[in-house]
C-alpha cells in the first residue's frame, strides 16, 4: 500500500537526525523562554536552572514542569513570549472548571500548527481531490480552525460547517459529496445515528475517512462509527495549550498516534513523583513546544496517562507513537475508593450491543456515594415490559462489576432521552461536594 505524506522528509526522519534537531530547538526555545516570560524564569531560578544548563534533550528533565493551575494563575498575559502586536489570534479552552486558559498565537506559529493537522488529514488519505467537511465547532474551541486550516494546506475542498445542525450537515454532505469529515468522535456517532434512520446505508454515504479527537473514545466506539458510516476513522490529538488538534496523529495502521516531534517533545512521567519514565511504560503525559513564540510552554503536564512507543510502523513513519489516552489523572472518578473511567463503561456498553449514549450520575448520600449510570436503549431495544428492562439493567450491571471493581445502579431509558452532544459529550455529573 503506498504510503502518502504532507512532509516526507521530517514523518520519516531517522532517529538520530530528529534528536539532533529537537536538541538544537530545545536550546533556542529555552533561551527565548528565559529571557521573555517572567512567570516560567522565576520557576527556573527557583530550581536553580539556567538556559546554558540545557544543551540539548538530554537536560530536558532539568527544567520545572508547567500545569494547569499555573496557565490560570498566570492568566492572561503571564506567559506570553511575543509582545502583543506580534500575535494575530487566541483560543482558549472551554473553561469547565476554574479559569479559562487563553493561548496565543503568532502568524509562524498558526502556519506550523496547520502544517500539524495537514500531516494528519494526509496520513488519512487526503489530498486536493477529496472535500474535507470540518464539523468541530469553530470559535475559542481550537478544533475548527485547526483542522481547516490544515484541510486548506492539504488542497482539499473545505466545509466550513462547525458543529450542529445535523440535518445540514449531511445535506451538504450528501450533496457535495464530502469525503473526510472532522469531528468529535461523540458528534460522529449521533450523525451516523441520523444518517442511519433517515435509511442510508454505509454504502450511499460518499465518506471514506474521519479524523477524531477532542473527548476519550474507545476501540468499540471507532468500529461503531466505522460501520455506521462505511469508513475508516483515524484518531487525532492535542491541546489548546499545545496549539490544538494535530500534536500527534493516527495513520493507516491506526494503532497509536504519531507525535509531531518536530515541533512537540512527548515524555512519560510518574505523576506522583515526577520522574521520567521509559518508553513502553504508563504514566503522565508531558509535553514541550520547541517551535512555539506567543504561547511556548516548557514541560506542561497534559493529565492524560498513556504509553509511548518507537516500535516500527508499516506506514513508515519515525514518529514516536503514544497510545490513545487510557483516561486522565485530573478526570478520573474516585468511587468508594474505586478509580473509574468513563471509557470503561462505554467499552462494556458497545461490548452488550448498546450504543455510546449514556451518563454517568454521582452523589453522596449519608457520606456514601452513589453510582448511578443511565443507558440510552436504541429504538429496536426498546420495551415497555418491565420484566424484561429489569433482566437486561442487573445484566449490565454485572458486566460493569466485572470491568470496574464496583456495583453501579443501572438504568435504561427511553430512546432519544438522553440529550445528544454536537460537541463534546457531557459524560459524567458529579453531584458530589469533594473539595
Amino acid at each position: 500500500m503506498a504510503q502518502n505524506y504532507y512532509q516526507k522528509d521530517v514523518e520519516t526522519m531517522p532517529r538520530e537526525e530528529m534528536k539532533k534537531l529537537q536538541s538544537e530547538k530545545l536550546v533556542k526555545q529555552v533561551k527565548h523562554v528565559y529571557e521573555n516570560v517572567a512567570y516560567y524564569r522565576d520557576l527556573m531560578d527557583k530550581k536553580g536552572v539556567k538556559p546554558e544548563d540545557i544543551k540539548g534533550i538530554d537536560d530536558l528533565h532539568k527544567l520545572p514542569f508547567l500545569s494547569k493551575a499555573d496557565l490560570r494563575d498566570a492568566y492572561p498575559y503571564g506567559l506570553l513570549g511575543k509582545p502583543l502586536d506580534e500575535c494575530v489570534r487566541i483560543h482558549s479552552t472551554s473553561g469547565t472548571t476554574g479559569k479559562r486558559v487563553v493561548a496565543f498565537y503568532t502568524q509562524h506559529d498558526v502556519d506550523l500548527w496547520e502544517d500539524c493537522c495537514a500531516r494528519a488529514i494526509v496520513a488519512a488519505g487526503g489530498s486536493n481531490k477529496d472535500v474535507c467537511q470540518v464539523a468541530y465547532g469553530y470559535g475559542l474551541f481550537t478544533g475548527g480552525a485547526g483542522l481547516h486550516g490544515g484541510s486548506h494546506k492539504v488542497g482539499c475542498l473545505t466545509l466550513p460547517m462547525s458543529s450542529g445542525n445535523t440535518e445540514r450537515q449531511i445535506q451538504f454532505m450528501m450533496d457535495l459529496n464530502a469525503s473526510i469529515i472532522c469531528c468529535t468522535p461523540s458528534y460522529a456517532a449521533y450523525i451516523g445515528e441520523s444518517l442511519k434512520e433517515q435509511g442510508y446505508k454505509p454504502e450511499d454515504i460518499p465518506l471514506k475517512a474521519g479524523i477524531f479527537g477532542a473527548e476519550p473514545w474507545t476501540e468499540e466506539m471507532r468500529q461503531n462509527i466505522q460501520n455506521t458510516l462505511g469508513i475508516k476513522a483515524y484518531d487525532i490529538y492535542g491541546l489548546t495549550e499545545t496549539s490544538g488538534p494535530g500534536v500527534a496523529f493516527e495513520c493507516s495502521e491506526q494503532t497509536g498516534m504519531h507525535v509531531n516531534e518536530d515541533h512537540f517533545i512527548a515524555e512519560i512521567i510518574d505523576p506522583d513523583t515526577g520522574e521520567v519514565l521509559p518508553d513502553g511504560t504508563k504514566g503522565e503525559l508531558v509535553f514541550t513546544a520547541l517551535d512555539k513564540e506567543a504561547f511556548p510552554l516548557l514541560r506542561y503536564r497534559t493529565r492524560d496517562i498513556c504509553v509511548l512507543s518507537r516500535e516500527k510502523c508499516s506506514c513508515g513513519r519515525t514518529l514516536v507513537k503514544m497510545a490513545k489516552p487510557m483516561g486522565r489523572t485530573d478526570d478520573m472518578l474516585i468511587i468508594r475508593g474505586v478509580n473509574v473511567f468513563p471509557s470503561q463503561i462505554e467499552t462494556v456498553l458497545l461490548n452488550q450491543g448498546y450504543q455510546p449514549n449514556y451518563q454517568i450520575v454521582v452523589d453522596r448520600v449519608n457520606n456514601t456515594d452513589t453510582f448511578d449510570v443511565n443507558v440510552e436503549m436504541a429504538p429496536e431495544q426498546f420495551t415497555d415490559i418491565v420484566s424484561e428492562i429489569l433482566a437486561r439493567e442487573k445484566a449490565l450491571a454485572e458486566a460493569m462489576k466485572v470491568m470496574l471493581g464496583i456495583n453501579p445502579s443501572v438504568h435504561l431509558v427511553a430512546p432519544k432521552t438522553i440529550a445528544r452532544s454536537e460537541g463534546k459529550a457531557v459524560r459524567v455529573v458529579d453531584k458530589r461536594k469533594l473539595i
